[in-house]
Formats: C-alpha cells, sequence, structure tokens
C-alpha cells in the first residue's frame, strides 16, 4: 500500500524526471558545443544553465532538502525564461536575415522566419527542461514543514511519521 502511495504522490517517479533531466541537459550542451554556440554574449547562457542545471541535478539527488530543492526550482524557472527569450531571439534573428533577401511582410515573413536558418524553436527545449524539473519539484517531500533529513532514493509516507 505504501509503494502505490508513493506513486499516486509522484515520489516514485522523482528519481526518473531527474534522470530524464540530467541526459536532456548532457545531450543539450553537446549539441550546442558541436554548433559552437558560444560566438557571442548570449549564445552563452544556454551552455551555462545547462552545466548549472548539472550542478543542481547532482546536489539534489545527493541530499533533497528545502534549500537545494529551492536552488533546483530557481534554476528550472531561469530555464524557462532563458528558453523563451532564445525562441524570440532566434526568430529575431531569422526575420533580419528574411528582410535583407527580400522585403517581405505579414504571413510570409512569419513563414520564412519561423523555418530560417536558426532554428526558432530550439531554445525551446531548454524551456522543456525546465518545466521538467518543475514537475520533478512540485510538492516536492523536502520542501513540507518539518521535513525529516531524506536520503537519495528514499520516500516517506505522510503516515509513517512520528
Amino acid at each position: 500500500m505504501t509503494t502505490i502511495r508513493a506513486f499516486a504522490d509522484g515520489n516514485a517517479l522523482r528519481p526518473l524526471l531527474l534522470a530524464i533531466i540530467a541526459i536532456g541537459a548532457v545531450g543539450l550542451l553537446a549539441e550546442l558545443l558541436l554548433l559552437e554556440h558560444y560566438e557571442s554574449g548570449w549564445q552563452w547562457t544556454p551552455l551555462v544553465l545547462l552545466g548549472t542545471i548539472l550542478v543542481a541535478v547532482a546536489i539534489v539527488a545527493r541530499r533533497p532538502s528545502s534549500a537545494t530543492v529551492r536552488f533546483f526550482q530557481t534554476v528550472m524557472w531561469l530555464c524557462v525564461a532563458a528558453g523563451a527569450v532564445g525562441v524570440f531571439l532566434h526568430y529575431d534573428g531569422n526575420v533580419e536575415f528574411e528582410l535583407e533577401r527580400e522585403p517581405l511582410s505579414g504571413w510570409p515573413l512569419f513563414w520564412e522566419a519561423i523555418r530560417g536558418a536558426t532554428p526558432a524553436l530550439a531554445p525551446g527545449a531548454l524551456a522543456q527542461l525546465g518545466l521538467l524539473g518543475l514537475v520533478y519539484s512540485y510538492r516536492h517531500p523536502a520542501l513540507r514543514r518539518n521535513s525529516p533529513a531524506q536520503s537519495p532514493g528514499i520516500t516517506i509516507d505522510p503516515s509513517e511519521r512520528p
């Protein structure tokens, strides 16, 4: 019965979500490095955030406490924001490029820019990792009042608390 209750609370899925976040961060980091996505200051933002995700995942996996989970949540919110800004920057760069090629406006301009040389929706992957991290931390046991210190992989059922 405890296993069913832990699964319903999402606690059984937390380690899997954390692993998916780590794998996604490593994959995105490798892809951006292979694409040489470090020519300007703005391009360093996702690289730094992806490295910070890996640090936050390691910290929260090793010692889930209210402070580490809050740090993790902050990093995830920054990823969501950076992903949205990145979509705008990619799209804006594509608009500028398309306008230099030929004078377009309205739907034709949008269509060409969204499909442009710089993948306009690619930064959404960073936002997606951030949202997945927020799902991981939703109602995390370490955020409960009077939460005892926990070891990785141990789920404390509320009915088992003193």
